[in-house]
């Protein structure tokens, strides 16, 4: 097996972790990701925000998956570009932010 075939898997592996945890919290009466602001995502836990932004990535709005994924490397690179976009404007969605990052950090590669 080769290096980028164990990178997806991870990363799905993950995804699917996270995904069952974001879900599981919007029962609880918390925020489903989709439906997150910029502000509240700063608020999270730091060793989740790599969690959230994968599965922003991954899914749509609808929770039906969207792309493969994205490596660890790609995600330990988008978090930071995500969370300064997201402390510069803590009302917008944190979804949209994520996707707009992610496509402005793909047209550079």
């Amino acid at each position: 097996m080769d290096l980028k075939r164990i990178t997806t898997a991870v990363v799905a592996t993950m995804l699917f972790a996270s995904s069952t945890v974001a879900f599981g919290q919007s029962s609880s009466g918390k925020k489903a990701l989709e439906k997150m602001t910029c502000e509240e995502f700063v608020g999270l836990e730091d060793s989740f925000k790599p969690n959230a932004v994968s599965w922003a990535i991954a899914y749509g709005a609808d929770g039906k998956p969207e792309s493969a994924g994205v490596s660890v490397e790609g995600i330990q690179r988008i978090v930071p570009v995500v969370i300064e976009a997201c402390q510069k404007a803590p009302k917008e969605s944190f979804w949209q932010k994520v996707k707009g990052e992610f496509s402005k950090l793909r047209q550079k590669l």
